[in-house]
C-alpha cells in the first residue's frame, strides 16, 4: 500500500469510525523528536504546537521514554487502596516547589478542575454553612470539558447545547476589577481564573490586577483558584505562573506539561482547605497510577533541575522580540503579548489561513479565538528553530499585502 493511499485511509476510517468532535488538520502524524514531527508521507513539520503546551521536553524525551520503561518492568496500576513511591515522590516535589501542602492527583485538567470546585464548595459548606456556594469566573476562560467545568467556562460557544448547565456560576470581565467587585455577594464561595488566559486568545493581566483580586479574597474570606494546566509547569520561564505577579492563590491545578503527553492532572491546595476533603469525599480509579507519575516525577526533576525554565525564560524573550518585528512590520498585526513560551499574536484579519500556509511550509502553528496566533512549541526549543519560523511568517505575511 503506497503512502497516499494510506493516508487516505487512515482518515476515511477515523471518519467511518471515531466520534466527529475535531476540526483535523488532513495531516496523519506518525513520528516526532525533539520539536519535530513527521506525517505518514515523510514531511517534516517543526511544531510549535506542542500537544497544546503538553510536550514540554519535546516528543520521544528519552527522559520519559526511559522512565515509562523502567517503571512499566515493575508496577503500572494499582487503586489508591494502597500507598506508592512514584506518586508521594511527585506529590512532595510539587508541594516543595509550591505554595501548596497537599495534591490530589487526576487525570486531566478538567478533573484537576473539576476537583477544585468540589473542594472549594465543600470546604465554604463546612465552614460557612449552605449559603456559600457561588463560582466567579472570567469571560472568555476555558476550564474544561465535564459538566461542570464547562459550566465555569466563560465561553458561550463551548457552553452552547449543554443546557442545563449546573447552577452557581458567574462571569465578570478579565481585568475589571469593579465588575467582579460588583459580583461579590455573600453566595461567593471562590473566584477561579487563569492567570493567563490561554483558549482565551494569550490574554494577560494588567498590572496590579492579580494582587488586587487576591486582596478582594482574603477582605471576603473567598477562595483564590488558579488554573493553570495550560500555563503552568514552565511554560511562562517560571515553574507558576503565578510567580510572575506575587500571589499565591488558596487552590491550583495542573495537568498538559506535567506528564509530557501521559494523562495526568493535579489539583493543589493548603493545609486547611486538605482537611475538607477526607476519605470517600473525592476519588479517582486512575488519578495518579505508579506508571503516570513516575514519568511526572521524570518530568518535573528534569525542569528543575536542567535549567529548561530559566531557558523557557531566555528563548521565550527572544521569540517575543522577534514578533515584535513583524508587528511593526505588517499592520495587520495588532499585538504581541504573553510570557516566557506562551505567546500571542493578534491580528486583524482571521488567523486560520497563516495556519495552514505555515503547515504547507512545514511548521505547525494554532489559532485562538479565530484572530490570535498562539505559539507554545516545546521548551527545549531552541533560537535557530525560533528564526525559521519567524521568517516563514515574515514570507507570508509579505505575500498578504
Amino acid at each position: 500500500m503506497d503512502s497516499d493511499t494510506e493516508k487516505s485511509t487512515t482518515m476515511e476510517r477515523a471518519d467511518k469510525y471515531m466520534f466527529q468532535t475535531y476540526g483535523r488538520f488532513p495531516v496523519t502524524l506518525v513520528r516526532g523528536q525533539g520539536c519535530r514531527v513527521w506525517d505518514e508521507n515523510g514531511k517534516k513539520y517543526l511544531d510549535f504546537v506542542g500537544g497544546i503546551a503538553v510536550c514540554a521536553l519535546g516528543h520521544s524525551s528519552p527522559v520519559v521514554t526511559r522512565a515509562l520503561e523502567e517503571q512499566s518492568r515493575t508496577l503500572v496500576h494499582v487503586s489508591n487502596l494502597f500507598y506508592t513511591t512514584p506518586q508521594v515522590d511527585v506529590a512532595e516535589l510539587l508541594v516543595k516547589n509550591s505554595f501548596a501542602d497537599r495534591v490530589f492527583f487526576c487525570n486531566s485538567g478538567a478533573e484537576a478542575n473539576e476537583a477544585a470546585i468540589k473542594l472549594a464548595r465543600h470546604y465554604a459548606r463546612e465552614k460557612f454553612g449552605e449559603s456559600r456556594f457561588t463560582i466567579i469566573s472570567m469571560d472568555n476562560s476555558f476550564h474544561g470539558r465535564t459538566m461542570a467545568t464547562l459550566s465555569a467556562t466563560g465561553q458561550a460557544k463551548v457552553r452552547k447545547g449543554f443546557d442545563p448547565l449546573l447552577p452557581g456560576f458567574r462571569f465578570v470581565p478579565f481585568n475589571d476589577v469593579p465588575s467582579l467587585e460588583s459580583a461579590l455577594d455573600e453566595t461567593v464561595c471562590a473566584i477561579m481564573m487563569e492567570p493567563i488566559q490561554g483558549e482565551g486568545g494569550v490574554v494577560c493581566p494588567e498590572p496590579g490586577h492579580l494582587e488586587k483580586v487576591q486582596e478582594l479574597c482574603k477582605e471576603r474570606d473567598i477562595l483564590l483558584i488558579f488554573d493553570e494546566v495550560q500555563v503552568g509547569m514552565g511554560r511562562t520561564g517560571k515553574l507558576f505562573a503565578h510567580e510572575h505577579f506575587g500571589v499565591t492563590p488558596d487552590i491550583m491545578t495542573l495537568a498538559k506539561a506535567l506528564g509530557n503527553g501521559l494523562p495526568v492532572g493535579a489539583m493543589l491546595a493548603t493545609e486547611e482547605l486538605g482537611k475538607a476533603f477526607g476519605p470517600g469525599t473525592h476519588a479517582t480509579t486512575f488519578g495518579g497510577t505508579p506508571l503516570v507519575t513516575a514519568v511526572c516525577r521524570a518530568v518535573l526533576e528534569t525542569l528543575l533541575g536542567d535549567g529548561w525554565i530559566e531557558h523557557c525564560g531566555s528563548v521565550g524573550g527572544y521569540f517575543k522580540s522577534r514578533l515584535e518585528e513583524l508587528r511593526e512590520k505588517y499592520s495587520f498585526v495588532r499585538e504581541v503579548r504573553g510570557y516566557g513560551l506562551i505567546l500571542g499574536m493578534e491580528l486583524d484579519l482571521p488567523g486560520g489561513p497563516i495556519v495552514n500556509a505555515c503547515m504547507d511550509k512545514g511548521f505547525l502553528i494554532n489559532c485562538t479565538q479565530e484572530k490570535v496566533l498562539r505559539f507554545i512549541p516545546p521548551l527545549i526549543v531552541q533560537k535557530e528553530e525560533i528564526d525559521h519560523l519567524v521568517d516563514t511568517l515574515d514570507e507570508i505575511f509579505e505575500g498578504m499585502k
